[in-house]
């Protein structure tokens, strides 16, 4: 029997994005994709199969390349967000990492582009939309995405060149592998330890739990072949690998007889097929690859197995005295017709629905069946397998049953893995790296020494020396857009509350949001409302218990969400909007249906199961604290603008390390009674109708049934309406549409007198690396410098904090970004904590001395407005408007700042807001025990 290991990702739709003038404009990328013919040979390539894909509004081209054997397929789709990718069949049979430190290395310059780090140097030369390259266990796919024409094709000459023809320097292997350096490489008598981006990543992948448990059970599950071992690279098996077999395992596996291309979007496919041919297959002959993976032998009988991991400090008891235990066993055999109707309803709403990343979706979707020679175009016929599971179905009633016995309760390959926490964990692996670390060491000669002492300056020279970028293909500051589209809105009222209607090609779905201000509630019940958000949609409402509500929402909506919302006002540092956001979608066919679930929300929730509760906290407190190993920077963050703007403080509480720790001491409280009386307490502040306006994004054809419905909830929570006091007198008011001061307005609190202060704080965590994070408070968006700010943030990044933290410093990434009136320097599982919060300061240094050229300044606006321009999904146009009361015109005001800023403007926004003095800054770092902060009195450790 053949055990695979497939990759499921959901379908989202996509963005039918603006014509640009270079396209054919008769017919569409679907029509004239139409007119391919299987046997048609296009520039080395023969047609194999052309194939009409309505539910996806695309159409699908397979060809394969007649000299080489390479596979490809296009997806011919009325979208401007086109997508190129190129994926390898990779199957290490060891756990040094190959794969992954190779994904790293082939993007450190190629034959044509012989410059180091040509990917990161790309991100600032282009308008990319995406960017990156992913390993797996089994492939390692390249893709991108753009929007404009001349860009897709200067990113596939960089990605082909990279891929098929790199240069796999020694000296780029050390750096982003791993290496022996001298902890100061410039001081030979340092002691010696292991460096490498790819190292450091891997490190900080494995203080996850849920990282290491999934790794252990596919390893343990899949004994036999390339399953079995760690593609990503196992933090003590990595400086095993040799720079030899890294080239090798190039030369093996990176070969267009082991590839599979796939592109998507509307630019014609001869384009491509052209400039493959020519930059990269023509170059090749035909091999057999060879990288098979030949099935796993079936177990005979059960196995059983036993991990431990680091114990969670911040998981809440319970869970961390658990032992996690997953077996492949059903006890109920049950399949209710509703729940099938329900995850069916799902799969329709998800082609519906259009995302803007919808080729990246389908490149991930395609992935792995097709590296295993399965049939991408079968995968995409999804309506094709809906009717074959339904006819299944109906010729076999227990269809279901029977798969179930199959595969689960008549399976004898199954293991059952437990999982349990080991409180000297960390140390092991410390000792076990220790040990790997001296058994090196002790192999070494004087002249070895030496040599790594000579490399590691060499390595130190070329990382310091400024790079010359000009073989490699650029946009020009020219090229963007001088203006933005208009998003034309319309504001109105139903029952008295003041919603947003937005005309837009949603596929027949209608986008339905509410912003209920926090205002009127006491302050005391603000650590709950995240809380209160998670379970509102979960614990039952009206005459449904929660799994019936559950039930009823995959059958009826896209899902229904609330989120709590902290706005930071656009023209006030000291001014910001909270609320609470409530999110739901549906076909139109179910508008009734989807506010009559919200109707019970609001009038009759179910929040005094405390059984119910008990498990929903539990599952909320293990899910913060294991988001934080990936996380960990985002916590920095927020975490060091905390005391710098008053939205920044809420933030915290909201979404903070304050939220975590909140949520693991509610976890392990035995009575929930205060709780369960709290949360009616919060909703009738929050589900109040007088504190709410409410935004409507759907077709033209549906906007009156809509409105109609809209009206009808209105009435029906009518109840919940009451006139409260807001709990602050300094709530300012703000007109919803700033060009119309009669119309509904927002409610702002104002805090002028929030004096920020300065702060630092350790939390020690149970990691081998660093979240590192230094905020700066600056200026609100509409402010003539915020723009400047932007530019510079950008410009940070690529051009001296890149190289600092990640090439130098060996963290796996590291930069600054400006936003919430903050400008925020961070660091992502780095090495080092104290050494990055100084090369921040270096950066400030370096910008203030004005040491750029106007080429950086172009790549870093370039950087800024490909975020700028990124595409927007019908569902979210004017959303912008609608959350933060920021319009069109100022849109396009802070552009025409952005294209205006100079080189003066950003050494005057370094000195004025960056320069020591001049700023009142919050520095955090999460992290493993450190003790040059722990004798530090300035510092303050949690």
């Amino acid at each position: 029997m053949q055990i695979r290991l497939l990759l499921t990702v959901s379908f989202c739709g996509s963005l039918n994005g603006q014509r640009h003038t270079w396209k054919l404009k008769s017919t569409s990328a679907r029509e004239r994709a139409v007119q391919y013919q299987p046997g048609q040979k296009i520039h080395g390539f023969t047609v194999r199969e052309v194939a009409v894909v309505p539910d996806l509004f695309l159409t699908a081209v397979k060809l394969t390349h007649d000299k080489t054997g390479a596979q490809y397929l296009h997806a011919a789709r009325d979208d401007s967000n086109n997508l190129f990718s190129v994926q390898l069949r990779t199957t290490p049979m060891d756990s040094t990492g190959v794969p992954h430190i190779l994904e790293h290395t082939v993007l450190c310059g190629s034959e044509k582009y012989p410059c180091r780090d040509p990917f990161f140097k790309m991100l600032t030369r282009s308008l990319s939309t995406f960017m990156n390259a992913f390993t797996a266990s089994d492939y390692t796919m390249y893709p991108f995405s753009t929007q404009n024409g001349k860009d897709f094709q200067n990113l596939l000459s960089v990605y082909l060149d990279a891929v098929f023809f790199p240069c796999l320097r020694e000296q780029d292997f050390r750096q982003e592998g791993w290496r022996l350096e001298n902890e100061n490489p410039t001081d030979p008598n340092t002691p010696l330890v292991f460096k490498g981006v790819v190292f450091n990543e891997m490190k900080g992948a494995f203080s996850d739990n849920e990282r290491v448990y999934a790794q252990h059970l596919q390893n343990k599950l899949y004994p036999d072949h390339t399953y079995s071992v760690v593609s990503g690279g196992e933090p003590l098996a990595i400086p095993d690998l040799t720079w030899e077999q890294l080239r090798q395992f190039h030369a093996t596996h990176y070969h267009p007889s082991n590839a599979r291309f796939f592109t998507y979007g509307d630019l014609p496919l001869e384009q491509h097929l052209q400039q493959i041919e020519e930059e990269a297959l023509s170059k090749f002959e035909r091999i057999n690859p060879n990288t098979e993976v030949p099935s796993q032998p079936h177990w005979s009988r059960p196995r059983e197995d036993h991990v431990t991991c680091s114990p969670d400090a911040l998981a809440p008891d319970p869970a961390r005295q658990n032992t996690l235990c997953v077996s492949y066993l059903l006890g109920e055999n049950g399949f209710e017709e509703e729940r099938i109707e329900a995850l069916l309803h799902k799969i329709e709403i998800q082609m519906k629905h259009q995302s803007t990343n919808f080729g990246l979706s389908l490149a991930s979707y395609i992935a792995s069946s097709w590296n295993h020679d399965g049939d991408p175009v079968e995968l995409l016929q999804i309506n094709e397998s809906v009717s074959e599971f339904r006819q299944a179905l109906k010729e076999n009633p227990r269809f279901l049953q029977d798969k179930v016995k199959h595969y689960f309760k008549e399976n004898t390959h199954r293991l059952t893995l437990s999982m349990s926490p080991d409180e000297s964990y960390l140390e092991k692996q410390a000792q076990a790296e220790e040990e790997k670390l001296q058994k090196k060491i002790q192999a070494l000669s004087d002249g070895d020494r030496k040599e790594i002492y000579d490399k590691g300056l060499e390595l130190l020279d070329a990382q310091s020396k400024t790079q010359d970028a000009s073989c490699l293909p650029a946009l020009k500051v020219s090229d963007i857009e001088p203006t933005i589209p208009v998003t034309p809105v319309q504001i109105s009222t139903a029952g008295g509350v003041p919603v947003q209607y937005c005309e837009q090609p949603t596929n027949g779905l209608v986008y339905f949001r509410a912003m209920c201000s926090l205002n009127t509630m006491p302050e005391e019940l603000r650590l709950y409302v995240p809380l209160f958000c998670s379970v509102i949609t979960k614990m039952g409402c009206g005459a449904l218990d929660y799994r019936q509500q559950s039930q009823q929402m995959e059958l009826r909506t896209g899902g229904m969400s609330v989120s709590t919302q902290v706005i930071q006002d656009s023209t006030q540092l000291d001014m910001y909007e909270q609320g609470v956001l409530l999110n739901s979608s549906c076909l139109d066919r179910n508008l009734p249906h989807m506010f009559e679930l919200w109707s019970d929300i609001f009038n009759s929730p179910h929040l005094d199961d405390e059984e119910r509760l008990r498990v929903l906290v539990m599952m909320s407190a293990q899910e913060l604290a294991n988001g934080i190993s990936y996380s960990g920077h985002m916590y920095a963050m927020t975490r060091s603008s905390r005391h710098l703007t008053p939205a920044g403080d809420l933030r915290e509480t909201f979404s903070g390390m304050d939220q975590v720790k909140f949520m693991k001491r509610i976890a392990e409280m035995s009575d929930l009674s205060q709780v369960i009386r709290t949360l009616p307490r919060i909703k009738k502040h929050l589900l109040n109708p007088d504190n709410m306006r409410c935004a409507v994004n759907t077709t033209p054809q549906k906007m009156s049934d809509t409105a109609a419905q809209l009206e009808s909830f209105m009435k029906d929570v009518s109840e919940n309406r009451k006139e409260r006091k807001p709990v602050r007198s300094n709530i300012v008011e703000r007109p919803l549409d700033p060009r119309d001061d009669s119309g509904p307005s927002r409610k702002l609190i104002s805090e002028l007198n929030f004096s920020p202060c300065q702060m630092k704080t350790l939390f020690p965590m149970p990691f081998p690396v660093n979240f590192v994070s230094e905020s700066i408070r600056t200026v609100p968006f509409s402010h003539e410098d915020y723009a400047s700010l932007c530019v510079l943030a950008r410009m940070m990044t690529a051009k001296f904090l890149h190289g600092e933290i990640r090439e130098k410093g060996g963290a796996y990434g590291g930069g600054a970004r400006m936003g919430g009136g903050v400008f925020t320097f961070y660091s992502y599982r780095d090495p080092n904590s104290v050494q990055t919060l100084s090369a921040f300061r270096r950066g400030v240094d370096w910008a203030k001395s004005g040491q750029f050229t106007q080429q950086d300044i172009d790549e870093a606006k370039l950087s800024v407005f490909s975020a700028v321009d990124s595409p927007v999904a019908p569902s979210n146009k004017g959303m912008g408007l609608f959350l933060s009361g920021v319009t069109d015109e100022m849109k396009q005001s802070h552009r025409e700042r952005l294209f205006a800023v100079t080189h003066k403007n950003l050494v005057d926004v370094a000195e004025r807001y960056l320069g020591v003095g001049q700023r009142t800054c919050g520095v955090t770092i999460l992290g493993p025990e450190n003790d040059t902060i722990k004798k530090d009195p300035s510092w303050i450790v949690k």
